[in-house]
């Protein structure tokens, strides 16, 4: 018994360290329409086709209103229930001219060939055939300054180094650099001709004098201290890892290829099947999320998960004139589609040429119940109240008036593991701390901490009694007394020799220090007339809302329009927030991130350009890399918190030391 009890453990503990470490990054879903219905018959009547005007991850072009591709499921004789047939699944694409983001004609930046592929952004090798592709890496109008001995780094791997300037400021000598190693250079004269470098490289899939690489030099200085290089363009593809694409290629559930100049099309050889409460994956990222619903209702969308790290923009759907988007066609907005639950609206009326008079401009949410990721109404975890408030998700602090807001910070089942005296960091500076374990394994104190401070603490019970949940109650929250801030659900508690465990399965969480008190006379940006009612919050505009061509304007609460540059005869725009994922300055180029070589400068400023060997490539800057430091502590859904997978290891081998001495 004693064996058998050991290996046990040594098992639990096993799978809860890596499936601790295996945890998912922070990610942001762009979701498509919702399509709902009986089954696939129903929802698909004679066709429905999903382009970029409603599904954010597909290119865009609002200033042009260029689109490359769509998605369709299609009527064929074997869908049936949630089965989409054969050759049901058409994902087609072709190639669209595009502008650069640097306008300059006369400079040769007029437009390029594009072709979004599974929600990626390509350039062809060839301007009228899809077969051959590189990523688009950049296209920048912004204005980047680098001094000489400087390098530029550029994304994936490539960079630009100002070599020289010359002693009349007039021309700069670059060079383009992959990983480091040399790749071309190009002295560039401001003074005259164009200022562009277009790097031109032979052999990329078999193709010759591909263009990979657009520069623009605005200006170059050269001073009694500083040699200076202005860029102002910047278009780069990654040729290093062009594909070529063939009929017998297979992308994942897509798998008959057909190319036909500039257009792709694929399709599924096989059947498809939209299995419940999953995600389907469906070929280079794209997926189909599906409902967790009884077989006699299908409700699913297509999505694609970012992340890279990075700023996203999450739109909606594409609108001419007056228009009214909910969650199936604004990603931005909140939605649960297990409970097929939304609750936030946003309309546009009363629209004169591009401006909306007042009262025109509506925003309203309700709040409405949905169910707890960690599933145990036995044990009180059955459904909360949310509401979607600005593309966010709120807790209303009475379950039936929508007038004081705390953000959800957290709703998770995942699995936690936390050794005594570490802390899980739950986000928003919160954080949860195992004190002490009891000798007997059934019991764990926590405490509850805010920035550090104690907030409260408890003994929880998992020796079979109770429900092994902690609702942290505070007082005077937004003068509400008796608030539910924090849920805890203790899955299993150890003692051993080594170490004491306690495994939290069930987290629930708002940011009840920030919440917000709404009234009648608060203003929301442009939006300033508010109405609370019971459960529902009505806020609208009170003077006119300009739609201004060519800009983003804010609605209010970070929500946004994007206006196209259009003539005054034309009106297109679309709602949309952004969303980050981690650390985006680590996207150098999209910071003006400069990075300085190792190498020594040269100590005359007024040195004249000396034309580089072409057979002798020059040594590379290099780039130092802070260490991480670590912290005793871990945000959920990321890795076991202090627990890591070498101490879970250190612990296996002592249960199996305890096995063997005991045998």
């Amino acid at each position: 018994m004693k064996r058998f009890a050991a290996v046990t453990l040594a098992a639990l503990m096993v799978l809860t360290v890596f499936a601790s470490a295996a945890s998912a990054e922070d990610a942001v879903e762009i979701r498509g329409p919702v399509f709902n219905g009986s089954n696939i018959e129903d929802i698909v009547g004679d066709g429905i086709t999903i382009d970029a005007t409603d599904f954010a991850a597909f290119y865009y072009d609002i200033d042009d209103n260029v689109t490359t591709e769509s998605l369709s499921i299609e009527k064929v004789a074997d869908n049936k229930g949630n089965v989409i047939g054969e050759n049901g699944i058409v994902y087609t694409t072709t190639i669209q001219q595009v502008d650069y983001e640097y306008e300059n004609t006369a400079a040769g930046w007029d437009n390029y060939s594009l072709l979004g592929f599974f929600a990626e952004k390509y350039i062809p090798l060839k301007s009228n055939s899809a077969d051959k592709l590189a990523k688009l890496v950049l296209d920048s109008d912004d204005k980047y300054t680098i001094r000489t001995g400087e390098t530029l780094d550029l994304g994936q791997g490539y960079s630009i180094e100002a070599k020289q300037v010359d002693v009349d400021g007039e021309k700069v000598w670059l060079q383009f650099d992959k990983d480091g190693e040399y790749v071309d250079d190009e002295i560039i004269s401001v003074g005259t001709g164009d200022s562009t470098w277009d790097v031109e490289l032979d052999d990329i899939q078999d193709e010759d004098d591909v263009v990979v690489l657009k520069v623009h030099v605005n200006q170059v200085f050269q001073g009694a201290v500083d040699s200076i290089a202005q860029i102002e363009g910047l278009w780069l593809i990654d040729y290093a890892n062009a594909i070529k694409i063939e009929s017998d290629d297979e992308f994942g559930e897509l798998n008959d290829v057909s190319i036909n100049g500039p257009t792709l099309k694929i399709t599924n050889e096989d059947t498809f099947t939209l299995t419940r409460d999953s995600t389907n994956e469906l070929a280079e990222g794209l997926a189909f999320k599906v409902a967790d619903t009884p077989s006699n209702v299908l409700r699913f969308y297509i999505m694609k998960e970012l992340t890279e790290p990075g700023t996203y923009e999450i739109r909606g759907s594409v609108a001419n004139g007056e228009a009214t988007w909910n969650a199936s066609s604004f990603a931005g907005f909140y939605y649960d589609i297990n409970d097929n639950v939304e609750t936030e609206e946003l309309s546009v009326s009363k629209l004169n040429g591009n401006v909306i008079e007042k009262g025109g401009l509506v925003y309203t949410t309700s709040i409405k119940d949905v169910d707890y990721e960690y599933e145990n109404a036995a044990a009180g975890w059955d459904t909360y109240p949310i509401i979607g408030f600005f593309a966010e998700e709120y807790i209303p602090l009475k379950a039936n008036s929508a007038d004081k807001l705390a953000k959800l910070v957290l709703d998770s089942d995942d699995k936690y593991t936390i050794r005594t005296g570490e802390t899980l960091d739950l986000g928003e500076g919160y954080s949860l701390e195992a004190k002490q374990v009891d000798v007997d394994g059934e019991k764990v104190w926590l405490q509850f901490n805010k920035d550090g401070e104690y907030v409260d603490d408890e003994i929880v019970s998992v020796g079979g009694t109770g429900d092994n949940t902690w609702d942290v109650e505070l007082d005077d929250i937004q003068d509400e007394d008796d608030v539910v801030v924090l849920k805890v659900h203790v899955n299993q508690v150890f003692q051993g020799a080594v170490d004491s465990i306690a495994q939290i399965e069930g987290l629930w969480l708002i940011d009840y220090a920030n919440a917000i008190k709404i009234e009648s006379d608060d203003e929301f940006g442009e939006l300033n007339d508010v109405s609370v009612q019971g459960e529902s919050l009505r806020i609208t505009n009170d003077d006119t809302f300009t739609l201004t061509r060519d800009s983003d304007e804010e609605i209010g609460e970070g929500m946004f329009f994007k206006i196209a540059d259009t003539p005054a005869s034309e009106l297109r725009y679309y709602p949309f927030v952004k969303r980050t994922i981690g650390d985006e300055n680590n996207t150098s180029i999209e910071n003006n991130t400069i990075v300085e070589s190792n190498k020594t400068e040269p100590s005359d400023d007024n040195a004249t350009i000396e034309t580089p060997d072409d057979n002798t490539p020059a040594t590379p800057g290099e780039t130092s890399v802070e260490a991480p430091t670590e912290e005793n502590k871990t945000e959920p859904g990321k890795e076991s918190p202090g627990f890591g997978v070498v101490l879970g290891l250190v612990g296996l081998l002592a249960v199996v030391y305890i096995v063997r001495r005991n045998n």
